[in-house]
Formats: C-alpha cells, structure tokens, sequence
C-alpha cells in the first residue's frame, strides 16, 4: 500500500504538470473504485483551471477553484504523467484527466481499493479528513505532543503510531523502521514510554519519512512513480520483510510479531 513518502512523491510528480493548467477532458473508464466516482464529474471538470495541489495525510487535494478533488491511492493506485493523448490505456486504467496541453494525468488501480471524491467545502472539515492527527512532518510535531497523544494509550507503540487519530500517514514499512531506529520494539505500551524516548522516536520518524520521500519511496508490488519508474528506499530497509535475516547493527537475526494482523519486524538486541 504507497504510504505518506509514496503519496508525497506522487503529488510532488504531478505538481508542476496540473497547476495553472486548464482541465480539457475527464474520461472515466471504471466508476467503481472504493467509492462510485461522482457522476456528472466529467462535465463538472471540464474547464476548470487547477490553483493548487496540497496533502493531508494520504490524501492528494487538487484545488479546481469551483471545489476540490479528493484523491486516495488506496491499495494499489498510482498516478502517471503523460505526453500524449494516444497513449492506449489498460485494463487498470480507470480515469484521465486530460490537460489543455495535452498531458494526461491516468490513475491506476489493479486493486481498485482507491478513490476520486468532489466536494464543494472546504477539504478541512470533509468527513475523511477533519478527524485527522498531526502531521508527522510538521515542525509543530514533537515528542511533546505525541506523549499526550498517547497518555491514555495501552496498546502498542506500533499501533499507535499507526493509528491516523494520533499522528497520520506513518504506515506499516515506516513504523517499522522508525522503531527500530528509536530503539523501541513494536510491542512496546504506548504509554510506558517516556517523554524523552518519545522524542527520539518522532525524531526516527522525522528522518525516516524524509529520507524515503529523497528515495522515491517505496515500490513494492504495484507503486510506481509518476513517470512509471520505481523507488528504491526498499534497499534501504533495516527491519522490514528481514525476518530471520542479520541485523545490520547487531547480528542478532530479526524477529517478526503480528499485531494488528500485520506484521511487525524487530531485532531483540537493538530494539528494547
């Protein structure tokens, strides 16, 4: 599933080709996503000019000046850019948006498990949105506040800082590495952790997610780039998909707990 690097970088591909750009065309090929994709949206579209991308979370939102559009990439879904309206699509190929210019933004899902929502208010306050956490990136993010966001927390720190209403966007593969570069095993009470070590880990946090998004992310599976290359912070990884392999570090060989029926990886030496 692209994570918060993934969906940065995707917006970050298509940035420069939308904004300022008029929408000529939306062709949807396949309504039924996570969600029906809006009827009536082709028409509502066409002709409006893109003001700005931003994103919350894992949410791309494209600024259309009459509304918003609301883009997830759910399980499998990318993004791509390209030069030419006759480029053919697949079977996977669900919409298009197609620019003045010719360019075409096409999303893709074998999965079909993302989304492509419209709304006319403000994307703050939208249903999926306005519960959200903080941003791990902010610079308002810190240990502080992840301490009070946990206080009340028994689960484990995995599952905490996967859980979007305590910070957003921070998914399996980053979790994963972030503990291990804080010290702390993934089974670990959230709120037996000190203020101190919670620092540190918002700090592996920090690193983590930036040091993945110069990577280009993660391409596992079905993440592909904007321009249909792929990422390579998957060579980067300390803890993830090693189990029973050597930790870096240590030696200790990694071990893997599930929790939250997903799998947790961990060097019992590095990691207390």
């Amino acid at each position: 599933m692209p994570e918060l690097p993934e969906v940065e970088i995707t917006k970050q591909g298509i940035e420069p080709f939308l904004v300022g750009q008029s929408i000529k065309k939306f062709i949807v090929r396949n309504r039924k996503l996570r969600w029906p994709i809006p009827e009536k949206l082709e028409s509502t579209l066409a002709g409006l000019k893109v003001k700005s991308i931003d994103r919350r979370a894992k949410y791309i939102i494209i600024d259309c000046g009459a509304g918003w559009l609301l883009i997830h990439l759910g399980m499998s879904g990318s993004l791509r850019v390209l030069n030419s309206p006759n480029d053919s699509a697949t079977k996977h190929d669900h919409y298009d948006i197609l620019l003045a210019n010719d360019t075409i933004i096409r999303y893709r899902d074998p999965r079909k498990f993302g989304a492509l929502l419209w709304t006319r208010q403000n994307p703050t306050i939208h249903r999926l949105i306005k519960n959200l956490g903080p941003e791990p990136l902010d610079q308002d993010f810190d240990g502080n506040v992840l301490y009070q966001n946990l206080r009340t927390k028994s689960s484990s720190i995995k599952l905490q800082i996967m859980n979007n209403q305590v910070v957003t966007g921070v998914g399996n593969i980053y979790a994963n590495e972030s503990l291990f570069h804080a010290g702390i095993r993934p089974t670990r009470r959230a709120n037996s952790i000190s203020r101190e070590k919670l620092h540190i880990l918002v700090t592996a946090i920090k690193k983590t997610l930036t040091k993945a998004i110069q990577s280009g992310g993660s391409s596992l599976r079905d993440f592909y780039l904007t321009d249909g290359s792929t990422g390579y912070f998957q060579h980067e990884y300390k803890v993830y998909g090693r189990d029973g392999e050597k930790c870096h570090i240590c030696d200790t060989p990694i071990k893997t707990v599930t929790l939250g029926q997903r799998s947790s990886f961990y060097c019992p030496t590095c990691q207390k």
